[in-house]
């Protein structure tokens, strides 16, 4: 399985040198097809921070078993909206994604409402919802960094997937057995993104690095050398979302938002490892993996990570659900990055060694 991840990610590397900007202009907004509304309602999921109880009750057996993205199972989710009020809902869950549908004990879900049945509550308005499981018993720690580590690219940026955490109680309607609870979490869905933002999802597979607006792109690159990811890929949309604003001052040029980061070395997953084309042999070692920029534009594009070290610092410490043997290990891991703003910024020379020259 991990091969299967080792094939994808040389492609992925392949493709950011063999395609080159073939990318037809991005359209502004009010030349594209409206963003159909799912619901003319305030969507609340994603407003609070704090951890929120469900249970999913399916045929969990079933569903471990066929893996499937392409059958539906029916399930009822809960939750309670005080300690003696619970809301009720029928749903149908399919699993989704690639390496860690066929890996996970508990593949990815994606939770279908009904859209009649979505008005009330958490989950009003929603229409489809991905779910981020813990993969395996003992990877909560993972899961639990990996939601993270969308919470320091928030602070970033307004035009990045939000996501809120969960305790799922799963209750197995093929067993009589104990229920299993975990942590997850949710993400929040394109749609939802797209209106919050004013913008319009862009599925060519022909855009570059170059198609992409320069000081968004450098943020997104840097974020991921911060936190150790190289497993993206802009020609190919691996983990990278492309956007079009039809209000920027250049709608020729797309925004990227990136997403799915277990095998960033913030995380330190065990089965994560680093594709066979780049030279480094962990995860865990940075790799720059942006546009070649000039020192100023590196100076300026860094800045924005001086001006936010004590924010993503603060929300390590104070998040409740991981030990302090994990926070100290994430701390130590971001002061590897921060490390090299010395006198001589030596952490320019990093990037200027591995980016890509177009």
């Amino acid at each position: 399985m991990v091969d299967m991840k080792k094939t994808i990610c040389i492609l992925i590397f392949l493709s950011g040198f063999l395609i080159r900007p073939a990318f037809s202009q991005i359209e502004p907004i009010d030349t594209l097809h409206a963003i159909a509304d799912t619901q003319n309602v305030k969507i609340s999921l994603f407003d609070s921070d704090e951890l929120f109880d469900i249970s999913l009750k399916f045929d969990l057996t079933n569903y471990k078993r066929k893996r499937s993205d392409q059958e539906y199972l029916d399930a009822i989710l809960t939750y309670y909206t005080s300690k003696t009020d619970s809301i009720t809902k029928t749903i149908k869950v399919k699993a989704r994604g690639e390496f860690r549908r066929t890996m996970c004990d508990i593949p990815p879900l994606l939770l279908n409402f009904k859209m009649k049945d979505s008005v009330g509550g958490e989950f009003t308005g929603i229409d489809k919802l991905k779910l981020i499981p813990t993969c395996k018993a003992g990877f909560e720690d993972y899961i639990l960094r990996e939601y993270l580590i969308y919470k320091l690219y928030n602070v970033l940026t307004d035009i990045s997937f939000r996501v809120r955490l969960l305790r799922i109680n799963y209750i197995n309607t093929s067993k009589n057995s104990k229920p299993l609870v975990q942590y997850g979490f949710v993400l929040e869905p394109i749609k939802l993104l797209e209106k919050r933002t004013n913008s319009i999802e862009q599925k060519t597979a022909k855009v570059t690095q170059k198609n992409i607006k320069p000081e968004i792109m450098d943020r997104f690159a840097i974020f991921n050398y911060m936190i150790g990811n190289t497993d993206w890929s802009v020609p190919i949309l691996h983990n990278a979302l492309v956007l079009a604003q039809g209000f920027s001052d250049r709608p020729d040029l797309g925004i990227i938002v990136p997403f799915d980061f277990d095998y960033a070395g913030l995380v330190n997953a065990n089965y994560a490892v680093p594709f066979e084309s780049l030279p480094i042999t962990s995860v865990r070692e940075r790799y720059y993996l942006g546009i070649c920029r000039s020192e100023e534009v590196f100076l300026n594009a860094l800045k924005e990570f001086t001006d936010t070290k004590e924010e993503f610092y603060r929300i390590i410490n104070e998040f409740p659900y991981i030990n302090e043997k994990s926070k100290k290990d994430m701390i130590r891991y971001l002061d590897g990055f921060y490390v090299k703003f010395d006198k001589q910024n030596s952490i320019i020379g990093d990037l200027r060694r591995t980016c890509i020259k177009f």
